[in-house]
């Protein structure tokens, strides 16, 4: 019988998820410092030596050094990809094989609270990883500006632009087989085609107006914008803008798809 005295609050499915993740946090904390160090040796050093070789490759960076370039998109498509892989399995796992949902939902928790809950744990996971990520530019010396310290928030704003509407699409699914598909066919080309290794200016005409409306792409500008200290401007709050817009349209759609999951 539910306890009359518990409040129903997002607090509590987001403890729930904290205490989960502090069983294995040390090994995906391996993982978060492991990534952005590996991606910023090969290609921000090693394949950025090159680039940075060629004569007017500046000018086509908008005079950047090309780590300075490829970090903080970087920084922006890992909080994407993080943001994907906690939205995909976990929120299945939480309807078909560990029915987390199922029993927070015969507590007192409403739908919405368990829903919000475990955004907030999603959010809190990609501005855990965009700030380690952070420090590890910051050793790379690819951090020019102090407004730097607001790249983690964008690009948490970049990855729950991800996770709401990508779980309103998995609460509609009975099967995981399609993961893989989506991740390959429509995440993989925004991580590649969004202006993270390259102006999107330099890709086909109607690629370039594709990579516009992605969320990461705005993420990337954001990020870019904060880590090196130019180009801000009411472009960039536009850039915000779209995405806090994405997460509101997610949470709509996922508040529905996953009350009708829960309760079918």
């Amino acid at each position: 019988m539910a306890r009359a005295d518990v409040i129903p609050s997002p607090r509590l499915a987001y403890e729930y998820w904290l205490v989960t993740y502090r069983r294995n946090w040390k090994g995906s904390l391996f993982t978060i410092f492991l990534s952005p160090i590996l991606f910023l040796a090969a290609m921000g050093l090693g394949l950025g030596s090159l680039v940075d070789a060629e004569a007017g490759a500046r000018q086509g960076l908008g005079g950047l050094d090309y780590l300075d370039f490829l970090a903080p998109g970087l920084l922006a498509g890992n909080a994407m990809m993080l943001a994907v892989n906690e939205s995909t399995y976990p929120v299945m796992g939480g309807f078909k094989w560990y029915r987390t949902y199922l029993a927070m939902a015969a507590s007192p928790l409403r739908d919405r609270d368990i829903l919000l809950g475990h955004f907030w744990f999603m959010a809190s996971r990609v501005a855990l990883a965009s700030v380690v990520f952070l420090g590890v530019m910051a050793v790379f010396g690819a951090v020019s500006s102090p407004l730097a310290l607001l790249a983690p928030l964008a690009a948490t704003l970049c990855g729950m632009a991800f996770a709401t509407p990508t779980t309103a699409f998995v609460a509609t699914r009975t099967q995981a087989d399609n993961f893989s598909t989506f991740t390959r066919f429509v995440i993989m080309p925004m991580f590649l085609f969004s202006g993270i290794f390259y102006p999107v200016s330099q890709l086909p005409v109607v690629l370039e107006q594709i990579a516009w409306i992605t969320p990461v792409w705005h993420g990337v500008r954001l990020c870019r914008a904060l880590s090196t200290g130019g180009g801000l401007g009411w472009d960039l709050a536009g850039h915000a803008v779209y995405l806090v817009a994405l997460i509101l349209l997610g949470w709509r759609a996922a508040a529905h798809t996953f009350a009708r999951k829960l309760y079918e």
